[in-house]
């Protein structure tokens, strides 16, 4: 079996809803981010054996398997193709499994991973009510077998993230305090230069959007929750990952790859994998999923130098720390998607791209990447930084 390696990582800036990005074709967008790519390691791209990006919602100009159209509008050789991975907020990450293991198992030596979504343009769950003109609700409600394993009770990430923070005894001010902090490190890192080597520039735009540097405990205290309080609401906008525009490639390759090429490795993928939990809950299984790539790896959680753990919403990433013990200090120390956003499709590549940069940064060697995802689902990857 072959090692896989990550030879080089990059990302658009991440724009906010309505921003500077959002009348991108998200084609553009992903072809942005693998022109770059493919320019900065200086590859021949016919070498390239496959394109697979992540994207969700892939209607209207998303659809059509966006992997390919990406890299056909980069301008880049026809005989490359492309697969577009859904795995909901995970699909990015599920792209960079899904070059590793092709370059493992010896049937890939170079592929482009990432993921692209334009959610000004295609609205999050566009795709969830799309059914309805054909006279379906929801993917789930016409179900007879989700009917009868889960009935018709309200399925929403709202309410998984309400049910996070009750069942965890997460208070609202606990929560606003973890949002604050994300957006506090998000503006130090942007101040520090610390996202400079992993963004590349579009259309003038050079830094991500989304922080905001007016914001304040008062600030967030005055939003009202985003479900009614009678059903258990307590999330607020404040304490959940911001809609958002970006694309974000990674070049992944076999031993045998980096020899033939000549290319110098910046990270090992040292383990990946996926773990599912509560449907319902949806929004745990990042929990169980930690503990099982850790033991499956061999590893211990102080063998991790940097994690990357998805602020789909505070109550999340609280849950998670809770659970887990980890060391607060080690996890999103860049800020996450409650101040960066969460362009769903690009997010798991783009916290691959960030935590390789931050390890490089900080001279860490060890890196955990997790996020929960539509389903009840999660996935891990472990990344081993290469002196």
């Amino acid at each position: 079996m072959h090692d896989a390696y990550i030879i080089d990582a990059v990302r658009t800036p991440v724009g906010r809803k309505g921003g500077a990005l959002a009348q991108v074709h998200p084609a553009d967008l992903g072809a942005h981010a693998i022109s770059e790519l493919i320019e900065r390691v200086g590859i021949d791209p016919a070498a390239v054996d496959d394109v697979i990006f992540g994207c969700v919602d892939t209607i209207g100009p998303q659809a059509g398997d966006i992997a390919r159209t990406a890299w056909l509008a980069a301008g880049l050789p026809e005989s490359v193709p492309g697969v577009t991975v859904d795995r909901q907020c995970g699909s990015s990450q599920q792209a960079v499994h899904f070059a590793a293991q092709a370059v493992r198992s010896g049937t890939a030596g170079l592929v482009v991973a990432g993921g692209v979504q334009n959610m000004s343009q295609i609205p999050i769950g566009a795709a969830m009510t799309a059914g309805q003109a054909f006279g379906h609700d929801d993917p789930f409600g016409g179900s007879d077998g989700w009917r009868a394993r889960y009935g018709n009770q309200e399925l929403s990430q709202f309410r998984a993230a309400d049910m996070i923070a009750e069942k965890w005894g997460i208070a609202r001010a606990e929560m606003e305090e973890y949002a604050l902090a994300s957006h506090q490190r998000a503006v130090a890192a942007i101040d520090a230069g610390h996202f400079a080597a992993e963004v590349t520039r579009i259309r003038g735009v050079a830094a991500d959007e989304c922080p905001r540097r007016d914001t304040s405990r008062a600030a967030m205290a005055a939003l009202p929750p985003l479900r009614p309080p009678e059903l258990g609401g307590v999330i607020t906008a404040a304490m959940a990952s911001q809609i958002a525009d970006g694309a974000a490639a990674l070049l992944i390759a076999s031993d045998r790859a980096v020899r033939e090429y000549g290319l110098w490795p910046r990270a090992r993928i040292a383990h990946m994998s996926a773990r599912g939990d509560d449907p319902v809950l949806m929004l745990t299984a990042p929990i169980a999923a930690t503990a099982h790539a850790l033991r499956v790896a061999g590893m211990r959680l102080a063998d991790i130098d940097m994690f990357e753990v998805n602020e789909a919403f505070a109550s999340v990433v609280l849950a998670w720390l809770k659970e887990t013990g980890a060391d607060p200090r080690r996890v999103n120390v860049s800020g996450g998607a409650i101040a960066l956003g969460h362009p769903l499709g690009a997010t798991g590549a783009r916290l691959v791209t960030t935590l390789l940069h931050g390890l490089e940064r900080t001279n860490g060697r060890y890196g955990l990447v997790t996020m929960c995802e539509g389903g009840g689902q999660a996935n891990v990857t472990i990344i081993e930084r290469l002196a």
